[in-house]
């Protein structure tokens, strides 16, 4: 098989974590284990069969850690690995530019930001 060739290696960052929902994931992921079903609920949003493929995606990539117990009923739980907190200062400086966009294109970025535990640090 013959090996990827990128453009610019800002794209193997993209093909990683770039959609809509992955950096959402990570950035939840940063503030410590989460389940399933935890995720769903901070975002709304996400369908559950966008949330479980995103999720594989992550894991098959190496960025976060699936850790399943063997307990009835069955417990999983999504944390990051190793390598995924390696991404910790990407995801920070983006929710910074992010929160600059939204002060800039609507002013009062609360009017459009979700109360969020992302967000409690801006207040």
């Amino acid at each position: 098989m013959k090996p990827k060739k990128y453009n610019i290696s800002v794209e193997a960052t993209l093909e990683v974590i770039g959609g809509k929902w992955k950096c959402v994931i990570l950035c939840h992921l940063t503030h410590g284990k989460k389940r399933t079903s935890e995720l769903k609920r901070l975002m709304p949003d996400i369908t559950q069969k966008m949330l479980t493929q995103q999720l594989r995606e992550l894991e098959g990539d190496g960025v976060i850690n699936r850790i399943v117990y063997n307990q009835v009923p069955p417990k999983v739980e999504y944390e990051l690995s190793e390598y995924g907190t390696s991404l910790e200062s990407i995801l920070s400086a983006l929710c910074s530019w992010g929160e600059e966009h939204i002060t800039k294109v609507y002013g009062d970025k609360f009017s459009v930001l979700e109360d969020s535990i992302l967000n409690d640090s801006l207040k």
